[in-house]
Protein backbone atom coordinates (compact mmCIF):
# COMPACT_ATOMS: atom_id res chain seq x y z
CA UNK A 1 0.00 0.00 0.00
CA UNK A 2 1.17 3.53 -0.69
CA UNK A 3 0.00 6.87 0.73
CA UNK A 4 -0.60 9.76 -1.65
CA UNK A 5 -0.29 13.53 -1.42
CA UNK A 6 -3.47 15.39 -2.33
CA UNK A 7 -1.76 17.20 -5.24
CA UNK A 8 -1.15 13.89 -7.02
CA UNK A 9 -3.98 11.62 -5.84
CA UNK A 10 -6.49 10.95 -8.61
CA UNK A 11 -8.72 8.19 -9.90
CA UNK A 12 -6.42 7.69 -12.91
CA UNK A 13 -3.43 7.21 -10.58
CA UNK A 14 -5.36 4.63 -8.54
CA UNK A 15 -6.14 2.62 -11.66
CA UNK A 16 -2.54 2.80 -12.87
CA UNK A 17 -1.20 1.57 -9.51
CA UNK A 18 -3.71 -1.27 -9.40
CA UNK A 19 -2.17 -2.62 -12.61
CA UNK A 20 1.02 -3.14 -10.57
CA UNK A 21 -1.00 -4.57 -7.65
CA UNK A 22 -0.33 -1.50 -5.47
CA UNK A 23 -3.13 -0.04 -3.36
CA UNK A 24 -3.38 3.68 -2.68
CA UNK A 25 -4.90 5.60 0.21
CA UNK A 26 -4.59 9.38 0.00
CA UNK A 27 -6.25 12.72 0.41
CA UNK A 28 -7.67 14.23 -2.77
CA UNK A 29 -8.42 17.82 -3.75
CA UNK A 30 -12.04 18.86 -4.10
CA UNK A 31 -11.54 20.17 -7.65
CA UNK A 32 -11.01 16.67 -9.09
CA UNK A 33 -13.75 15.99 -11.67
CA UNK A 34 -14.08 12.31 -10.72
CA UNK A 35 -15.53 13.12 -7.28
CA UNK A 36 -19.33 12.75 -6.94
CA UNK A 37 -21.04 16.12 -6.26
CA UNK A 38 -22.68 14.78 -3.09
CA UNK A 39 -19.26 14.27 -1.47
CA UNK A 40 -18.46 17.96 -2.01
CA UNK A 41 -21.55 19.28 -0.27
CA UNK A 42 -20.84 20.57 3.24
CA UNK A 43 -24.00 22.48 4.12
CA UNK A 44 -26.62 20.76 6.29
CA UNK A 45 -24.18 18.00 7.20
CA UNK A 46 -23.55 17.28 10.85
CA UNK A 47 -20.12 17.39 12.39
CA UNK A 48 -18.31 14.02 12.65
CA UNK A 49 -20.49 12.59 9.85
CA UNK A 50 -19.14 10.51 6.97
CA UNK A 51 -20.37 9.94 3.43
CA UNK A 52 -18.99 7.12 1.28
CA UNK A 53 -18.92 6.39 -2.43
CA UNK A 54 -17.87 3.13 -4.10
CA UNK A 55 -17.30 1.62 -7.51
CA UNK A 56 -15.84 -1.76 -8.50
CA UNK A 57 -12.31 -1.13 -7.10
CA UNK A 58 -12.21 2.34 -5.52
CA UNK A 59 -13.73 3.98 -2.46
CA UNK A 60 -14.14 7.69 -1.69
CA UNK A 61 -15.09 9.22 1.64
CA UNK A 62 -16.11 12.66 2.80
CA UNK A 63 -15.65 13.33 6.52
CA UNK A 64 -16.77 16.45 8.37
CA UNK A 65 -14.45 16.91 11.41
CA UNK A 66 -16.23 20.19 12.25
CA UNK A 67 -18.91 22.32 10.64
CA UNK A 68 -17.76 23.90 7.36
CA UNK A 69 -14.73 21.64 6.83
CA UNK A 70 -14.63 18.69 4.46
CA UNK A 71 -11.88 16.03 4.37
CA UNK A 72 -11.82 13.95 1.17
CA UNK A 73 -9.91 10.70 0.69
CA UNK A 74 -9.60 8.13 -2.06
CA UNK A 75 -8.75 4.48 -1.44
CA UNK A 76 -8.35 1.31 -3.46
CA UNK A 77 -7.80 -0.78 -0.32
CA UNK A 78 -11.09 -0.41 1.54
CA UNK A 79 -14.41 -1.87 0.42
CA UNK A 80 -16.85 -1.09 3.25
CA UNK A 81 -18.14 2.11 4.99
CA UNK A 82 -16.56 1.29 8.35
CA UNK A 83 -15.92 3.94 11.01
CA UNK A 84 -13.88 3.76 14.20
CA UNK A 85 -15.50 3.46 17.60
CA UNK A 86 -13.64 6.43 19.06
CA UNK A 87 -15.32 9.68 20.01
CA UNK A 88 -14.68 11.41 16.66
CA UNK A 89 -15.97 8.39 14.69
CA UNK A 90 -13.42 8.74 11.91
CA UNK A 91 -13.75 6.47 8.88
CA UNK A 92 -11.35 3.53 8.87
CA UNK A 93 -9.92 4.93 5.62
CA UNK A 94 -8.76 8.06 7.46
CA UNK A 95 -7.45 6.03 10.40
CA UNK A 96 -5.31 3.92 8.07
CA UNK A 97 -4.14 7.03 6.23
CA UNK A 98 -3.06 8.72 9.48
CA UNK A 99 -1.24 5.55 10.53
CA UNK A 100 0.85 5.43 7.32
CA UNK A 101 1.37 9.09 6.40
CA UNK A 102 4.34 9.46 8.74
CA UNK A 103 6.58 7.85 6.12
CA UNK A 104 5.96 10.62 3.58
CA UNK A 105 6.27 13.34 6.23
CA UNK A 106 9.57 11.91 7.43
CA UNK A 107 10.86 11.68 3.85
CA UNK A 108 10.01 15.34 3.25
CA UNK A 109 11.86 16.23 6.46
CA UNK A 110 15.08 14.34 5.75
CA UNK A 111 15.16 15.40 2.10
CA UNK A 112 14.84 19.02 3.18
CA UNK A 113 17.94 18.70 5.38
CA UNK A 114 20.29 17.93 2.47
CA UNK A 115 18.86 18.92 -0.90
CA UNK A 116 20.16 19.81 -4.35
CA UNK A 117 17.14 22.00 -5.06
CA UNK A 118 17.58 25.49 -6.50
CA UNK A 119 15.12 28.31 -7.05
CA UNK A 120 13.37 27.82 -10.37
CA UNK A 121 10.01 28.49 -12.03
CA UNK A 122 10.25 25.45 -14.32
CA UNK A 123 8.23 22.56 -12.90
CA UNK A 124 10.17 19.80 -14.77
CA UNK A 125 13.32 21.03 -13.08
CA UNK A 126 11.61 20.96 -9.67
CA UNK A 127 10.55 17.37 -10.33
CA UNK A 128 14.09 16.48 -11.42
CA UNK A 129 15.59 17.95 -8.22
CA UNK A 130 13.12 15.99 -6.10
CA UNK A 131 13.95 12.76 -7.96
CA UNK A 132 17.64 13.24 -7.17
CA UNK A 133 16.96 14.00 -3.49
CA UNK A 134 14.68 10.98 -3.01
CA UNK A 135 17.00 8.66 -4.95
CA UNK A 136 20.00 9.77 -2.88
CA UNK A 137 18.12 9.11 0.37
CA UNK A 138 16.96 5.70 -0.86
CA UNK A 139 20.56 4.88 -1.77
CA UNK A 140 21.67 5.83 1.75
CA UNK A 141 19.00 3.59 3.32
CA UNK A 142 19.97 0.61 1.15
CA UNK A 143 23.71 1.16 1.64
CA UNK A 144 23.49 1.32 5.44
CA UNK A 145 21.17 -1.72 5.46
CA UNK A 146 23.81 -3.74 3.60
CA UNK A 147 26.70 -2.36 5.67
CA UNK A 148 25.34 -1.21 9.08
CA UNK A 149 28.84 -0.72 10.49
CA UNK A 150 29.82 1.92 7.91
CA UNK A 151 30.92 5.05 9.84
CA UNK A 152 28.62 4.01 12.67
CA UNK A 153 30.44 6.24 15.16
CA UNK A 154 29.81 9.36 13.06
CA UNK A 155 26.80 11.54 13.79
CA UNK A 156 26.50 12.86 10.22
CA UNK A 157 26.50 9.56 8.34
CA UNK A 158 24.09 10.71 5.67
CA UNK A 159 26.11 13.83 4.93
CA UNK A 160 29.30 11.79 4.59
CA UNK A 161 27.48 9.34 2.33
CA UNK A 162 26.20 12.15 0.08
CA UNK A 163 29.71 13.60 -0.18
CA UNK A 164 31.12 10.25 -1.28
CA UNK A 165 28.18 9.67 -3.61
CA UNK A 166 28.66 13.05 -5.28
CA UNK A 167 32.40 12.51 -5.63
CA UNK A 168 31.91 9.07 -7.19
CA UNK A 169 29.38 10.46 -9.69
CA UNK A 170 31.65 13.27 -10.94
CA UNK A 171 35.09 11.65 -10.64
CA UNK A 172 34.93 9.97 -14.05
CA UNK A 173 34.00 13.26 -15.71
CA UNK A 174 36.70 15.17 -13.84
CA UNK A 175 39.40 12.69 -14.85
CA UNK A 176 38.57 13.33 -18.50
CA UNK A 177 39.01 17.10 -18.13
CA UNK A 178 42.20 18.47 -19.60
CA UNK A 179 41.69 21.99 -18.25
CA UNK A 180 40.48 22.80 -14.72
CA UNK A 181 37.65 25.32 -14.24
CA UNK A 182 38.29 28.96 -13.36
CA UNK A 183 36.08 28.75 -10.29
CA UNK A 184 36.60 27.90 -6.61
CA UNK A 185 35.94 24.27 -7.59
CA UNK A 186 39.42 24.14 -9.12
CA UNK A 187 40.87 22.80 -5.86
CA UNK A 188 38.39 19.90 -5.83
CA UNK A 189 39.20 19.06 -9.43
CA UNK A 190 42.94 19.15 -8.70
CA UNK A 191 42.56 16.92 -5.63
CA UNK A 192 40.59 14.28 -7.54
CA UNK A 193 43.01 14.28 -10.45
CA UNK A 194 46.02 14.15 -8.13
CA UNK A 195 44.55 11.24 -6.13
CA UNK A 196 44.50 9.16 -9.31
CA UNK A 197 48.14 9.94 -10.18
CA UNK A 198 50.29 6.93 -10.97
CA UNK A 199 53.02 6.71 -8.28
CA UNK A 200 55.62 5.19 -10.59
CA UNK A 201 55.36 7.67 -13.46
CA UNK A 202 54.51 10.81 -11.52
CA UNK A 203 51.65 11.69 -13.88
CA UNK A 204 47.91 11.71 -13.40
CA UNK A 205 45.48 9.35 -15.08
CA UNK A 206 44.70 12.06 -17.61
CA UNK A 207 48.36 12.41 -18.52
CA UNK A 208 48.93 15.82 -16.91
CA UNK A 209 51.78 16.79 -14.65
CA UNK A 210 51.51 16.15 -10.90
CA UNK A 211 49.99 18.81 -8.68
CA UNK A 212 52.66 21.26 -7.47
CA UNK A 213 50.36 23.93 -6.10
CA UNK A 214 49.75 25.48 -9.54
CA UNK A 215 47.09 24.09 -11.88
CA UNK A 216 47.37 23.84 -15.66
CA UNK A 217 45.53 27.12 -16.09
CA UNK A 218 47.79 28.82 -13.58
CA UNK A 219 45.21 29.16 -10.79
CA UNK A 220 46.69 29.03 -7.29
CA UNK A 221 45.35 29.40 -3.79
CA UNK A 222 47.76 32.28 -3.15
CA UNK A 223 47.22 35.86 -4.33
CA UNK A 224 49.77 38.18 -5.84
CA UNK A 225 50.07 41.53 -7.61
CA UNK A 226 49.71 41.55 -11.39
CA UNK A 227 53.16 42.20 -12.88
CA UNK A 228 51.70 43.92 -15.96
CA UNK A 229 49.65 46.59 -14.19
CA UNK A 230 51.33 50.00 -14.54
CA UNK A 231 49.25 52.03 -12.12
CA UNK A 232 47.59 50.57 -9.07
CA UNK A 233 48.42 46.91 -9.25
CA UNK A 234 45.53 44.46 -8.96
CA UNK A 235 45.68 41.25 -6.97
CA UNK A 236 45.02 37.95 -8.70
CA UNK A 237 45.10 34.22 -7.96
CA UNK A 238 45.91 33.34 -11.58
CA UNK A 239 49.44 32.96 -12.93
CA UNK A 240 50.77 32.61 -16.45
CA UNK A 241 51.16 28.96 -17.47
CA UNK A 242 54.66 29.65 -18.81
CA UNK A 243 56.37 32.34 -16.74
CA UNK A 244 54.20 31.63 -13.65
CA UNK A 245 53.82 35.36 -12.86
CA UNK A 246 50.58 36.68 -11.41
CA UNK A 247 48.28 38.29 -14.00
CA UNK A 248 44.94 39.98 -13.42
CA UNK A 249 41.90 39.33 -15.58
CA UNK A 250 42.51 42.50 -17.61
CA UNK A 251 45.86 41.20 -18.83
CA UNK A 252 44.79 37.61 -19.50
CA UNK A 253 44.25 36.37 -23.07
CA UNK A 254 41.70 33.61 -23.80
CA UNK A 255 43.20 30.63 -25.55
CA UNK A 256 41.59 27.67 -27.29
CA UNK A 257 42.46 24.10 -26.33
CA UNK A 258 44.53 23.50 -29.48
CA UNK A 259 46.72 26.60 -28.99
CA UNK A 260 47.08 25.89 -25.28
CA UNK A 261 48.38 22.38 -25.96
CA UNK A 262 50.84 23.70 -28.53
Amino acid sequence: MTEGHHFFTSYALVQELLKSKVALVGTIRRNKPELPPKLLQVRQRAALSSLFGFNKNTAAVSYIPKRGRNVLLLSSKHRDPAVTEEEKRKPVIIADYNHCKGGVDNLDKVVGSYSCRRMTHRWPQVLFYNMIDVSAFNAFVLFTAVDPSWKQAKSLRRRLFLEELGRSLVSAKIMRRKHPPRTPAVSIVADIQASAAAPDTGTTASGSAPDTGTTASGSTKKRGLCWMCTGKKKKSTTTCIRCEKFTCREHQIPCCRFCWMN
